[in-house]
């Protein structure tokens, strides 16, 4: 029998504290005392203490600091409460300190106990050097209330702070609207119980709203004193049982934004120290909650500028499915300048013969900068992008027009002394639904990809101009693919690349790496998962190995054909142009051939295939005056797969053997052709040429060498 299953029978559980990320991992029994699912599982410290009784917290806290200095066991006895403040078992824990350097790791069990007698552990008294304590006690919830990240954590930190020598079981935190009363939080006491203060008017004989209307303290340490002050709303207190009260105004920059009750079962004198330590804690309290309340302002402000601008797919279209995702930069308003959009165009166009066949524009971009201008930039441009296409203009002209749009807005300063140009860049696609045309104009930004039936992902590189707002008269030529039935065409920004110190190069293989592995099915699954290879899950403030990773927006759209029924058998295929003007794009060429040989067996035909579409394109380039056209397939034959590469252009002439000599710099790209290839020749078209080569992919049974 495992060690885990013995001491989960005599309800023994183990825990692992580290002190560096703050960090308690638990197995299932561990969380099944602190009241949690019975699972391994791994809380954040402040977490963990809100689930213990804060006297408790507080004791617990110099045992496991003297036994770090000592290098003792930490033994105590800690009451477990539920989410209303009720105590629900009583556990021993046992722990010793594992130092590291400067920090160290507490590695324990926790062991369920008899509850001790009622109220023997509710008042401790106060022992050693009160002030000591007491300056212990405000810097610990100052660094609490200062990590508190929402209204919610606010509250549940303030629940679970252990006052030195006298510790509230009641807690609520009163806010005001307009004027009324209202409660913005509570604790140690039951759901519902806050109904009938939930909207009091600030003029009844109610002590936070008195507090509220004077913004000075009020304390009551008996029940005959708060009968006494505040008869008319005794009876709504008297039920709780309580002896003692404290309503303490909530004051940032000089205005009272609500009351801090502290109530105690035990009573309470309210020595000037104990009113001091009060109104210490409320003046934190106070300030964790405008904080907290500005956060989740700007966090509303960021959701409502993501809803606004970032588009709704809408109902599934026949034929395809379409998944997209947006993740801000980590800090701010969490916006920035990063979009993506579908948009249904007009059909009937003279290019699909006025049929009225089906089109969609893609569109995804990034608007330099990240802060709430490039928010506004990216809206702007987003709107006049789908206007232009909305009109039916082809993907060049689109993206001019949208490249003035932006340099007539951005040009000159912003209103505020800051230099106004920006520019954009953007991918543009439009995607013929029937045959699967796409039409792609680029300015400056990342090239699309596109997933094959049988896994191989390619680059597909594309013509492109400058990035949109740099120059007004930039043309941005088209490049046109074939999307086959079954594949995934992939756009996004380059914060899915460039993060985590990768460059495009090697961002670029981490994301390829991903979608080849991937079946490609679920668009959604898939969407899910490039997100996450960048910056964990989605939590993305933990500490530790799933800390915030995001260094710049991201933007990520998918489109795939699903035709009804199952799909066709397609040959693994890419196509390119070269033209005389972009000589660099050979290099693209040799890699192209080389992402679709990903998986060939003869490592030494993949090398002679990259020779031979070299000289091939080359040869154009050099002897002719028009532009080479790729086309390079993988079929399967009945025993394996066949490589044909064909380079097509418009000149008549037929290339000519001939014998280089030994110093001939060029005439050797028939005689290769024919010592490497399978198959080869020249096929004369109505204009111009297409020279090919075929390569057979030996078979896995041949031993050949």
């Amino acid at each position: 029998m495992r060690t885990e299953d013995v001491l989960a029978a005599i309800a023994t559980g183990l825990w692992r504290w580290d002190n560096a990320s703050g960090i308690v991992s638990l197995d299932a029994e561990a969380a099944r005392l602190l009241g949690l699912p019975a699972e391994p599982v791994r809380l954040t410290e402040a977490a963990v203490r809100s689930r213990f009784h804060p006297v408790d917290w507080n004791e617990i806290d110099g045992v496991v600091n003297l036994a770090v200095a000592e290098g003792t066991l930490a033994e105590a006895r800690l009451r477990i409460m539920d989410e209303y403040g009720r105590v629900i078992r009583t556990v021993r824990s046992r722990s010793k300190p594992l130092i590291e350097g400067n920090d160290y790791q507490l590695v324990g069990t926790l062991q369920e106990v008899a509850e001790q007698p009622a109220g023997t552990a509710a008042h401790t008294p106060i022992t050693g050097d009160w002030r000591r304590s007491r300056e212990a006690f405000l810097l610990d919830a100052g660094r609490a209330l200062a990590e508190a990240r929402s209204t919610a954590e606010v509250l549940r930190v303030a629940a679970s702070l252990s006052m030195p020598g006298f510790s509230p079981d009641g807690l609520a935190v009163f806010g005001v609207a307009g004027d009324r009363l209202t409660v913005i939080g509570h604790h140690g006491h039951s759901e519902g119980d806050e109904g009938p203060f939930s909207s009091m008017s600030l003029d009844t004989d109610y002590p936070a709203a008195e507090v509220v209307r004077t913004g000075r303290a009020i304390y009551l340490p008996t029940p005959d004193e708060y009968l006494r002050r505040f008869p008319m709303t005794w009876p709504l207190a008297q039920r709780f049982g309580r002896r003692s009260w404290a309503f303490v105004p909530l004051v940032v920059a000089g205005r009272t934004m609500g009351a801090w009750m502290a109530a105690f079962k035990h009573p309470v004198a309210f020595t000037p120290d104990e009113r001091s330590v009060l109104t210490t804690v409320a003046r934190m309290l106070a300030q964790a909650l405008a904080r907290a309340g500005v956060a989740e302002s700007e966090r509303e402000l960021s959701l409502g500028l993501q809803r606004t601008m970032m588009p709704v797919l809408g109902p599934g279209i026949p034929g395809i499915q379409v998944a997209a995702r947006y993740v801000p930069t980590g800090g701010g308003l969490q916006v920035g300048g990063d979009w993506y959009d579908m948009i249904r165009l007009p059909g009937g166009t003279p290019r699909t013969g006025g049929r009225g066949a089906g089109r969609i524009a893609l569109v995804i971009g990034d608007v330099q900068g990240h802060d709430v201008r490039a928010a506004g930039l990216m809206g702007q441009l987003r709107i006049a992008l789908r206007a232009y296409a909305s009109e039916g203009h082809r993907p060049d002209a689109v993206l001019s027009r949208a490249s003035r749009f932006l340099y007539g807005i951005t040009d000159g300063d912003d209103g505020e002394g800051e230099a106004g140009p920006r520019f954009a860049t953007c991918l543009y696609l439009e995607v013929d639904l029937e045959s699967g045309a796409v039409d792609i104009a680029r300015a400056g930004h990342p090239d699309p990809a596109v997933r094959m039936n049988d896994g191989t992902v390619l680059l597909r590189p594309t013509a492109g101009g400058l990035p949109l707002g740099i120059d007004p008269d930039t043309d941005y030529p088209t490049t046109r693919l074939t999307l086959e039935p079954g594949e995934t065409l992939m756009i996004c920004t380059d914060g899915l690349l460039e993060t985590g110190g990768h460059d495009l190069d090697t961002g670029w293989e981490r994301v390829r790496t991903l979608l080849e592995s991937h079946d490609g099915e679920d668009l959604e699954v898939l969407a899910d998962a490039l997100v996450e290879a960048v910056h964990g899950p989605g939590s993305h403030h933990t500490t530790g190995p799933l800390a915030d990773r995001r260094e710049d927006d991201i933007a990520v759209l998918l489109l795939s054909r699903r035709p009804a029924g199952a799909l066709p058998e397609a040959p693994r295929r890419t196509l390119m142009s070269i033209a005389q003007a972009e000589p660099e794009r050979i290099a693209q060429a040799r890699e192209q051939v080389r992402q679709l040989l990903h998986d060939w067996a003869d490592e030494e035909q993949l090398d002679a295939a990259v020779l031979m579409v070299s000289e091939m394109v080359t040869n154009v380039l050099v002897h002719t005056d028009g532009d080479a056209l790729l086309v390079a397939e993988v079929a399967c034959g009945e025993k394996s797969r066949r490589l044909r590469v064909e380079v097509s252009d418009t000149s008549d002439e037929l290339p000519h053997r001939r014998q280089p000599g030994e110093m001939a710099s060029s005439g050797r790209g028939l005689v290769l052709m024919e010592v490497l290839a399978d198959a080869w020749g020249v096929d004369p078209r109505g204009e111009g040429k297409a020279i090919w080569f075929e390569l057979n992919e030996p078979d896995p049974g041949d031993d050949r060498p």
